[in-house]
């Protein structure tokens, strides 16, 4: 397919020129408020733009462009490859989702709310699109503070609220701290490239620079530290479960599709693109934290009641998945077996697109449900299926992909990871060959907690009797966010019955990072990929559940042919069973609080033996928070209250210890 060199950068200018004025509009809106409905939509129709733009990038070469913007002898620079094509794809479809909801969102807003998120929001969308397109230090790193800072205004969004503000402060806190990461790993890769040229800072110059294995390695760890902060790797991952619960649904959805993916590009940009050929213990570095990642979102997800929190923590998870297929990627790499390292790859960006879809959906369905019970809360939620039957409907496609049961989307792209796992034989170091696929175990532990942590969560907002009155007067989202959840579920179901389609899509860039093909083979029985002979076939699959259904009804049909008897169900000796004696989210998440509590941070609340009205209860806090962060801020606050303390009260005596400092580093100074 011939596509113009001119085509994908038009889109894309496009996209940046309506997001930007937009923005601009969006400050009118309290005094001009018929604008509103405008705004949302339009900027859907920039993300077709960028979606369109990712599709061709995929089609043809990389196309470059050089920028006038920026200083005199540093114009940015941009490049549209496969890599990037992948994400802009993601970016772009994910983002015409959530704009649709914010349509219907801004509807129940006041317009000053709606006038600050129309500009920050639009601000954060051009400068992702930035961040996937830059090719230079530069112009990545300027992209990369627009993005933080606009998203952390959105974090903000309801700033009244001492909540926002401290998860706001840490979000944006930890961006920082990551940021910096890269910058330095960005200097380092600079001076080992030299001063010949002043284009010394773009990406090309870097990855030709070859730097030596200790340079590569240092530069590898801080660019690690500081993807990784944005991605929510253990133990930087703090801020997600704080962010997400006080930002409005839709950005929490856009925090968690597409923020998080950046990292995982980042990271994808640097270790196989500018830096030289990995050694094997970055794979390993990169797949433990990976590992640990997915385990603790996955148990730190099973015990919440939040709903926001659960997803937050569920997204730890899936991230730390991909992390792991990526540290698979660079142990195959690091031994020359591309192949394998096309097949990880491969399964990492299948599940960030999956990821991108499914937790799309239900953070766009849990902000349906919140705006029509005005809770969060799992213990008072509950029967919404029968008042919100589409919402049901299309998060229950959600909450199964995200279970990871087939045939859906979650399914294939977890099927591809552990296939990486297990051919990890083929390494040549044999405690890699025999360590690495146990693993597998551990990603079917992650699998069976996922899904556990899905039964409960649909189980209890949506199936069962109301545990609240006020439940009866829920309502059905509306049209337009009814609109984003129909496209993501769509998405959804797409990726995991057209596996070949989403993989032919992702094949680009794995052979970009890796130098190596991984063919598609169609076939009369279904879609298969075939990469070292890993395989997913979903017709013969749909087939064979829908034999093992028929099977089962037939043998219970003959096993209990008989008329059913009709009795009272025994009722634990209760007179009336209300919607108060159904599972709660507590009871749910017990047997895992029990189990691995020592990855847990549980505060009980026991009654007094006096009280008259006993009240149980328990907090689940995050591990690292209590045992890193806290005594961290403990020890700053210590030291600043040490040196306050130690500080003269005069100016006067500030300004002499000053001059007197300066008076012995210049007697000092050679």
């Amino acid at each position: 397919m011939h596509v113009p060199i001119g085509l994908p950068w038009g889109l894309i200018l496009g996209a940046l020129i309506l997001w930007s004025l937009l923005a601009f509009a969006s400050l009118f809106i309290p005094k001009a408020p018929r604008i509103a409905p405008l705004i949302f939509p339009l900027g859907a129709l920039g993300a077709l733009c960028v979606a369109a733009a990712g599709l061709l990038a995929l089609q043809g070469p990389p196309v470059t462009m050089v920028s006038p913007l920026g200083l005199p002898g540093l114009p940015f620079h941009g490049r549209m490859d496969a890599l990037s094509g992948v994400f802009l794809v993601l970016f772009g479809l994910t983002t015409v989702a959530i704009s649709l909801d914010l349509t219907g969102y801004r509807a129940r807003e006041h317009y000053p709310v709606v006038a600050r998120i129309g500009v920050q929001y639009h601000i954060l969308l051009a400068s992702l699109t930035l961040v996937f397109v830059a090719a230079d230090a530069y112009s990545f790193l300027i992209a990369w503070e627009a993005m933080a800072l606009s998203s952390y205004l959105l974090v903000v969004t309801d700033h009244h609220t001492r909540g926002a503000r401290r998860a706001g402060f840490l979000y944006l806190l930890i961006e920082h701290i990551g940021a910096l990461a890269i910058l330095a790993a960005f200097t380092i890769l600079i001076a080992q490239a030299g001063t010949g040229t002043r284009l010394v800072y773009t990406f090309a110059a870097l990855h030709a620079s070859h730097p030596d294995a200790t340079v590569a390695g240092i530069a590898f760890l801080l660019a690690f530290l500081g993807f990784g902060a944005k991605a929510g790797l253990v133990p930087l991952h703090v801020w997600l479960p704080q962010a997400h619960p006080v930002a409005p649904s839709p950005i929490s959805a856009l925090l968690s599709s597409v923020l998080l993916k950046v990292g995982i590009y980042g990271l994808l940009r640097v270790t196989f693109m500018l830096l030289p050929t990995p050694a094997p213990w970055w794979g390993l570095t990169v797949l433990t934290v990976g590992l640990l990642t997915a385990l603790l979102g996955a148990l730190s997800s099973a015990v919440q009641s939040d709903m926001k929190r659960l997803l937050a923590y569920s997204s730890v998870e899936n991230v730390g998945l991909i992390t792991a297929a990526i540290g698979l990627a660079l142990l195959f790499s690091a031994y020359g077996l591309k192949a394998l390292a096309a097949l990880a790859l491969i399964a990492a960006l299948y599940h960030c697109l999956n990821h991108a879809f499914f937790k799309g959906l239900l953070f766009l369905g849990t902000g349906s449900v919140l705006h029509a019970t005005g809770e969060r809360n799992l213990g008072r939620l509950g029967g919404l299926i029968h008042r919100m039957p589409r919402t049901a409907f299309m998060m229950l496609i959600g909450t199964l992909a995200v279970a990871g049961v087939p045939p859906l989307n979650g399914f294939a792209s977890e099927w591809l990871i552990l296939q990486s796992f297990l051919k990890a034989t083929a390494l040549p170091r044999p405690y890699l060959a025999m360590g690495i696929p146990l693993g597998a175990a551990l990603l079917a532990l992650v699998a069976g907690l996922a899904g556990y942590v899905m039964v409960k969560f649909y189980g209890i907002v949506f199936l069962g009797r109301p545990r609240e009155a006020r439940l009866a007067q829920a309502v059905e989202s509306g049209p337009f966010e009814r609109a984003g959840l129909g496209l993501l579920t769509l998405l959804c179901l797409a990726a995991g019955l057209w596996p070949a389609g989403a993989i032919a899509l992702i094949r680009p860039a794995a052979s970009l990072l890796t130098r190596a093909d991984a063919p598609i083979t169609i076939s009369e029985a279904g879609a298969r990929v075939e990469v070292a002979h890993a395989a997913y076939a979903p017709a013969i699959l749909w087939v064979a559940l829908g034999v093992v259904a028929l099977a089962t009804v037939l043998v219970l049909r003959a096993r209990f042919s008989q008329a059913p008897r009709r009795a009272a169900v025994w009722n634990c000796g209760h007179p009336v069973i209300g919607a108060r004696m159904q599972d709660t989210a507590e009871g749910f998440g017990q047997p895992i609080r029990r189990i691995f509590a020592a990855f847990l941070a549980v505060r009980s609340r026991h009654p007094a033996p006096d009280d008259r009205v006993p009240r149980y209860g328990s907090v689940v806090e995050d591990r690292f928070w209590e045992d890193l962060y806290r005594p961290a801020a403990r020890g700053f606050e210590a030291i600043w209250a040490w040196t306050a303390a130690l500080r003269p009260r005069r100016i006067a005596i500030s300004l002499f210890c000053v001059l007197a400092t300066l008076i012995v580093l210049l007697a000092l100074a050679p």
